[in-house]
């Protein structure tokens, strides 16, 4: 498998939804209930068919800027559009269409349902100079991904919510792998590392080039289930990604590593982030 540089992956995604500006005002839950009445039943089914033929699917629309980088997903966006657009021309922005994807792919890996609020409008351009500095790493301290985030009207508990996204999919070996052999350049593995998971990690991504694009799951406990288990991962130093190795568990925060409940919260936040047109092919900007 070819290794997917994380942040050229990302582009479109981020572009959408983490560029943009906030403009709740203009959103309203019943947005498409003339116009589209059908609309989150023809998301759902898309949805639920791309999941049933590859599980990872659901991590992919769950991480709204996704490290894990498999190069899959905005196929099935671009489909799930032309089924929306036979059912109602010019009528759905992308935006919309993958803000509601999210939602179901959550739920229907067990996660929970909120209610999304319609009427988002596409950007035109992309600006990969600016999502590249703007899209946090896997290895960036949590300061910056705070400031990232925070620059956008997000808070430290939205980077917390958005974490639990990784609670399913996987990641590729070479986004983590010197935390296993050469952590900090010392030679050594990080000390802090779970021994076991350490060890398995080791196993799926074995200190050689041919295994960076191995694929290792985001949490081995429960993988293709959205729940708070990645959290509890968290604060029993069972998570492999150096940038959330955070000692949330001795701050304020601590509640919101309890529970994905939060994680509607979050995605209140974001889905709120747009731009200026509807498109009718969501990968126009690519």
């Amino acid at each position: 498998m070819e290794i997917i540089p994380y942040r050229l992956y990302t582009v479109p995604l981020f572009c959408l939804l983490f560029l943009g500006h906030f403009v709740s005002g203009q959103l309203d839950y019943n947005f498409y209930d003339h116009s589209c009445p059908n609309l989150t039943g023809i998301v759902r089914n898309g949805v639920a068919s791309a999941v049933a033929k590859e599980t990872r699917m659901a991590a992919l629309f769950c991480a709204y800027t996704s490290m894990i980088v498999l190069s899959i997903g905005f196929e099935v966006i671009d489909a799930i559009k032309a089924d929306v657009e036979r059912a109602c021309p010019s009528t759905v922005s992308c935006a919309d269409i993958l803000t509601l994807a999210v939602r179901e792919a959550i739920y229907l890996v067990g996660g929970p349902f909120w209610l999304v609020a319609m009427g988002r409008r596409d950007g035109l351009t992309a600006n990969e100079t600016a999502a590249n500095e703007q899209l946090p790493s896997p290895i960036e301290p949590l300061e910056n991904i705070t400031a990232k985030f925070t620059s956008k009207g997000l808070t430290l508990k939205d980077v917390v919510v958005l974490s639990g996204a990784h609670t399913i999919g996987f990641a590729q070996c070479f986004t983590f792998k010197s935390r296993l052999f050469n952590f900090d350049n010392t030679g050594n593995p990080d000390p802090t590392l779970d021994a076991s998971l350490l060890q398995s990690l080791q196993q799926i991504c074995p200190n050689q080039a041919d295994s960076n694009t191995n694929l290792a799951p985001l949490d081995s406990v429960t993988t293709n289930k959205f729940d708070n288990v990645y959290y509890r991962n968290l604060v029993n130093n069972s998570d492999f990604f150096s940038q959330t190795k955070l000692s949330w568990g001795t701050t304020e925060l601590l509640p919101w590593l309890c529970c994905t409940t939060g994680f509607p919260i979050f995605c209140l936040s974001f889905q709120n982030i747009n731009g200026e047109d509807e498109l009718h092919w969501c990968t126009y900007w690519t």
